[in-house]
């Protein structure tokens, strides 16, 4: 079983939420998976629960918080795909999201 990442909420906070985004969607992809929305939604608010919770329902991911950026961040060529299909990084948008995972490794603040 694959050990589960604890990110601390002071550090994720401070980082924009696209480029959590992206950190989401490289953490499914790099483990294999589909990136579909329900599942972006998923690990979004898996992994940083206190910035995709519903307002007023922390145990309750909103969805409405990823649709603006992706589209911002297909927008940018940081994405392909859309909410009915799969969700994939580009050259220029695995650069950031692994730059993102660099920050979380070494516990840099912004």
């Amino acid at each position: 079983m694959k050990k589960k990442v604890l990110i601390e909420e002071e550090l994720y906070k401070k980082i924009a939420i696209s480029d959590l985004i992206l950190f989401g969607i490289h953490s499914i992809t790099s483990a294999n998976r589909e990136c579909r929305f329900a599942t972006l939604v998923h690990k979004c608010f898996e992994l940083f629960p206190k910035v995709f919770c519903l307002s007023g329902y922390s145990k309750w991911p909103d969805t409405r918080k990823l649709d603006r950026p992706l589209r911002s961040l297909r927008d940018q060529n940081l994405i392909t795909g859309n909410p009915k299909s799969m969700f994939s990084l580009t050259k220029k948008g695995r650069k950031r999201a692994l730059e993102v995972a660099n920050l979380f490794r070494q516990k840099k603040l912004l």
